[in-house]
């Protein structure tokens, strides 16, 4: 059996409003990506490929986790959540996201909207994910373990792959997404299936409870 470990950034530039203002890590981000990589180092075995996505915030993440990357690979990069939201605001009306309450009824919407092709954003969700497709299709190996370091976009549509979500549950699992969690896929002869969502082991002791994000 072979193995893909998904993990996600740790917190990003939350106030930011743009992709390039958001792509770096805040001071708690580099913390959960330490606390992340030791706990690693302890209780995982050694991987046969490390790859990362090319964003500021990847790179960050395997720095402050302690791995170095074999591969970056622009194909682990995240879609641009805010060039959908400023097309969906324009074609539907629907206002950007002010809280983190917001995104709960406006993801879905917007990946509904995505995937019809009512809105492209950056890229259309088709070429997004054929892009997510090919990049886990090479990982995937019988007997060999692939780290992949990204974000939560990517993740989700590795769940949507695996588990064929519709873009209402692809929607709904990107919302609970953890930042630096860790997410597992069995590659066996006959597919690649989930085996982990969402696992935040090294933020579980209750004294880093105030160090769990999302956003």
């Amino acid at each position: 059996m072979g193995e893909i470990v998904m993990v996600r950034h740790g917190q990003a530039n939350t106030g930011a409003t743009s992709e390039a203002d958001y792509d770096r890590l805040s001071p708690l981000g580099h913390q959960q990506a330490a606390w992340l990589g030791a706990w690693m180092r302890g209780h995982d075995p050694a991987f046969d490929q490390v790859l990362s996505g090319t964003m500021r915030r990847h790179r960050e993440t395997a720095q402050a986790m302690g791995v170095t990357a074999d591969r970056t690979d622009a194909r682990l990069n995240e879609l641009d959540y805010f060039a959908l939201a400023r097309d969906i605001e324009i074609t539907h009306g629907l206002a950007q996201p002010a809280s983190e309450q917001d995104f709960a009824s406006h993801i879905p919407q917007t990946f509904k909207a995505w995937h019809a092709a009512e809105i492209t954003g950056a890229e259309p969700f088709a070429a997004f994910e054929a892009r997510i497709r090919t990049v886990l299709d090479e990982a995937a190996a019988p007997g060999r373990r692939v780290l992949c370091i990204t974000s939560g976009g990517v993740i989700a549509m590795a769940l949507r792959l695996a588990l064929d979500l519709d873009p209402e549950r692809l929607a709904q699992v990107l919302l609970p997404i953890y930042n630096s969690s860790v997410h597992r896929f069995r590659v066996l002869e006959s597919g690649t299936f989930l085996s982990s969502f969402n696992a935040i082991p090294h933020l579980d002791p209750p004294e880093r409870a105030d160090s769990r994000s999302w956003i």
